[in-house]
C-alpha cells in the first residue's frame, strides 16, 4: 500500500482549515517513515481520501494573494486527485474514475476527462454510462468519428440510451441555432407559461441589478399575456429571503396577480429550476413556456427544460426564450465554447447522469 497515500488519508483535513472549510493554500505534503499498513485497513484509507474529495468539493476557491507565488490546485483539481487515489487502491471501482472526469469536465479540462472515462472503459468495456460520456465529449470536442463510434456501441448495449442521446444531440443543436431575442414576437395558443429563471441574492438579501432586469422582461410579457401563469424560480437563500419569493414580492408590487404567480423557492442550480419547475407545468397542463434569462444563460435553461419534460410531460410542450441582454444579442448569436460545455454538461445531469457517484461524493 502506498505510504504517501495513507499518511495523507491520515493527516484527515490538514489542507482545510478548521474554522471555516476552505482550502488551505498548498495540498499537504506528508513525509513518514512508518508504515501504517499495520494499523489501517485499505477501506479506512479510500473512505478517509472520499471524505477529503467530499469537502474541497463543499468549499469555496480560495485565491492566491500578493507575495504568494506558488501555484495553487483548485477545489476540482483536489477532487480527482483524491478520487484517483482511491481509485489506485480499488481499481476495481470506475465510479472513481467517472467521478474524477466529471471533476475535470467542471475544469473545462475535456481532454483530461475523455482520457479518464476511456480509462474506465479498459475496467468496464460495456459501462453504458462511460460510452454515453464519450460520445458527448467526443463529439463537443469535434471528434464525430470517436464519437459515432460510442454511439454504435451504446446501441448494441441499450437502444433506448441511444435514441435519448440522439434526441439531446438534436435538441442542443437546435436550441443553439435559433437567434436569441429579446421581445416576444409570437402568440401562443392553448395554456402558456412565462418561466423566470433566478439570479443569486446580494449577501443582505436583496436582488441583485440582473434579476431585477429579468423581472422587467418578465413584467412586459406579464401585461402583454395576462393568461398566462407566472413560475419564478429560484431558492438560494441570503438573509433569509429566497429569489423566488423577492421576485413574487416586486411583481405583485408592480400590479401582476397574486394568484398568477407560482414561486419555486429551493432550485440551487439552472438543473434544479428544471428539474422543479417542470412539475408547476405539469400540474397547469402548460402547452407553452417561455424561459427569461440573460442572454448568456437562456440557451442553457431551454435545453435543461426541454430535457426535464420528457418525464413529466406535459405532452408535447415547447419552449422558447426571452432574453435580458447582459451583453449585445449580436455578440451572443453564437454560443461560446463555456457555454457550449455548461449545456452538454446540464443536459446530461438533468437527463440522468449523475456527475459523481463515489460515496459520499453524490451530486448531480
Amino acid at each position: 500500500m502506498n505510504k504517501k497515500m495513507i499518511a495523507v488519508a491520515l493527516s484527515g483535513l490538514i489542507a482545510l482549515s478548521a474554522s471555516s472549510g476552505s482550502l488551505a493554500a498548498n495540498e499537504p505534503t506528508v513525509q513518514s517513515n512508518v508504515d501504517y499498513s499495520q494499523f489501517i485497513s485499505k477501506r479506512q484509507v479510500v473512505d478517509q481520501l472520499l471524505e477529503d474529495a467530499l469537502t474541497a468539493f463543499k468549499s469555496p476557491s480560495r485565491i492566491s494573494h500578493a507575495g504568494f507565488t506558488a501555484k495553487m490546485p483548485s477545489n476540482m483539481e483536489i477532487v480527482t486527485n483524491r478520487l484517483l487515489e482511491a481509485y489506485e487502491l480499488e481499481p476495481y471501482r470506475t465510479d472513481l474514475l467517472i467521478s474524477a472526469a466529471n471533476a475535470q469536465i467542471y475544469n473545462k479540462n475535456v481532454e483530461r476527462a475523455i482520457a479518464l472515462f476511456e480509462q474506465g472503459l479498459t475496467v468496464a468495456p460495456d459501462d453504458v454510462d462511460i460510452h454515453s460520456y464519450l460520445a458527448v465529449w467526443q463529439r463537443f470536442e469535434g471528434n464525430e468519428t470517436a464519437s459515432n463510434n460510442h454511439m454504435k456501441a451504446i446501441a448494441d448495449l441499450s437502444s433506448a440510451r441511444h435514441d435519448d442521446l440522439k434526441r439531446i444531440f438534436s435538441t442542443i443543436d437546435r436550441i443553439v441555432a435559433t437567434p436569441l431575442k429579446d421581445k416576444s414576437d409570437k402568440h401562443y395558443d392553448g395554456n402558456t407559461a412565462i418561466v423566470t429563471l433566478g439570479y443569486a441574492l446580494n449577501p443582505d438579501g436583496t436582488m441583485h441589478e440582473i434579476l431585477i432586469k429579468r423581472l422587467e422582461a418578465t413584467l412586459e410579457m406579464a401585461n402583454k399575456y395576462q393568461d398566462s401563469v407566472i413560475v419564478l424560480t429560484g431558492g438560494v437563500p441570503k438573509n433569509h429571503q429566497t429569489e423566488g419569493r423577492l421576485m413574487a414580492n416586486w411583481l405583485v408590487e408592480r400590479g401582476i396577480e397574486q394568484d398568477r404567480i407560482i414561486e419555486e423557492n429551493y432550485a440551487t442550480s439552472t438543473v434544479d429550476n428544471a428539474l422543479y419547475s417542470r412539475y408547476a407545468l405539469a400540474r397547469h397542463n402548460i402547452d407553452h413556456a417561455t424561459i427569461i434569462s440573460s442572454a448568456s444563460h437562456v440557451r442553457r435553461g431551454q435545453t435543461l427544460f426541454e430535457v426535464a419534460s420528457w418525464k413529466t410531460g406535459p405532452q408535447g410542450i415547447t419552449f422558447d426564450t426571452v432574453a435580458y441582454p447582459d451583453k449585445p444579442l449580436d455578440q451572443l448569436q453564437k454560443a461560446s465554447t463555456n457555454e457550449l460545455l455548461g449545456i452538454y454538461r446540464d443536459a446530461l445531469r438533468t437527463y440522468g447522469m449523475w456527475s459523481y457517484r463515489s460515496k459520499p461524493l453524490i451530486a448531480r
